[in-house]
C-alpha cells in the first residue's frame, strides 16, 4: 500500500487592498506565499529568534561576544557582519549571576 502524504491545513490571513491587489498577478498564490515564508522563516535573527529583542540571558551572551568582535561593513555587499578576531580557542562565555 503507498505511504499517505500528510493532510495540508489551510492558513488564512488578513491582507490590505494593496497587498491583496498585488497577489492577484501571481499565477499561483499558494506556491508564492509557501515559499515567501519560507525564505523569511531562513531569514530571520538566530539570536532573537526574529522578534527584534534580546532577553536578560541573551543580552548578556550578545555583550560578552560583541566586547571583542566588532561590528563591520563588508566591502563587496555592504551589509554588517561579526567580525572575528581571535583565533580558536577563545570563550564568550557570560557569568550568568544575576545582576
Amino acid at each position: 500500500m503507498p505511504a499517505s502524504r500528510p493532510k495540508e491545513t489551510v492558513v488564512t490571513f488578513k491582507a490590505d487592498p494593496s497587498l491583496l491587489a498585488a497577489l492577484r498577478s501571481v499565477p499561483n498564490r499558494s506556491e508564492f506565499i509557501r515559499g515567501a515564508i519560507l525564505a523569511a522563516l531562513g531569514s530571520f535573527c538566530p539570536l532573537c529568534g526574529g522578534t527584534g529583542v534580546l532577553t536578560p540571558n541573551q543580552r548578556r551572551h550578545w555583550e560578552a561576544m560583541a566586547a571583542c568582535h566588532p561590528l563591520q561593513e563588508c566591502h563587496d555587499c555592504h551589509e554588517v557582519h561579526i567580525v572575528c578576531e581571535h583565533g580558536e580557542g577563545h570563550n564568550h562565555q557570560p557569568s550568568h549571576k544575576r545582576r
